[in-house]
């Protein structure tokens, strides 16, 4: 089902999002596959979850593919992005949406329940500072379930080693060089094509003023999150994969 009354198919959008991110996150599915492996080794195959900045649906789609008796709670503000995710999973019960900003202090008092056995992030909280994502993990303590989990996957960066930071982000965006070259899309080709869709056209727009190009957030370090989880309730947590840029990040409740 990826074709609406506007004729709009919403499965080829969902791919070329893919093509974009892979192109910054050559590892993704990696990252994918192990989160999911963590929430059925700690919840099990059949979670209520809660796909927090949702954006398209990228964790949604993996996660009820895997788990059939899954259902998922997503979450975001992004209007174009919610877009294609609604138009993805229309008609299918397992899903829901949610627009809300998480930087507001009522945002969780929109969600359809009131905890989850697992919240799912990915290249997303990096558009927080450090600040309101401390917060923002506060408000996640009192979402997981005990014995619950939360799993971030994004950008980390480790100030403290400088020289290894700069060689890695140089050979990565080498080979990101190599695959624009060879007709990749970076995030802004993407965006634009989007405005020029009939059905994208509005709710991009929308999205550009309520964001404008990029937030301009923080990537701390795998250790700075573990940490600032612990302190806002939960009772363990580490990264559980790491590529030399990226970590995920697992905190069980």
């Amino acid at each position: 089902m990826t074709e609406t009354a506007t004729g709009t198919d919403w499965q080829s959008w969902q791919e070329s999002w893919d093509r974009q991110q892979e192109w910054y996150m050559p590892d993704r599915e990696e990252r994918f596959r192990v989160m999911l492996d963590m929430v059925e080794a700690v919840v099990g195959p059949e979670p209520r979850v809660l796909d927090l900045a949702c954006g398209t649906g990228s964790i949604t789609d993996r996660l009820l593919k895997r788990f059939p008796n899954a259902t998922s709670t997503g979450v975001d503000l992004d209007p174009a992005l919610l877009a294609i995710a609604r138009g993805t999973f229309d008609g299918d019960d397992r899903v829901t949406f949610v627009t809300a900003d998480l930087k507001d202090p009522d945002w969780t008092t929109r969600l359809p329940h009131t905890s989850y056995d697992a919240v799912l992030t990915a290249t997303a909280l990096h558009w927080l500072h450090s600040e309101p994502l401390a917060v923002l993990y506060g408000q996640l303590g009192g979402l997981v379930r005990d014995g619950g989990v939360f799993m971030n996957a994004d950008r980390t960066i480790d100030p403290a080693t400088p020289r290894i930071n700069a060689a890695e982000r140089a050979h990565r965006h080498a080979a990101m060089d190599r695959a624009k070259a060879a007709g990749a899309l970076d995030w802004a080709e993407w965006w634009a094509v989007a405005a020029k869709d009939p059905v994208l056209a509005a709710p991009t727009a929308e999205r550009f003023a309520i964001y404008g190009e990029h937030a301009d957030g923080d990537m701390p370090s795998a250790d700075w999150h573990a940490r600032t989880l612990l302190a806002s309730g939960f009772g363990e947590a580490r990264a559980v994969w790491a590529s030399p840029s990226d970590s995920l990040v697992l905190a069980v409740k």
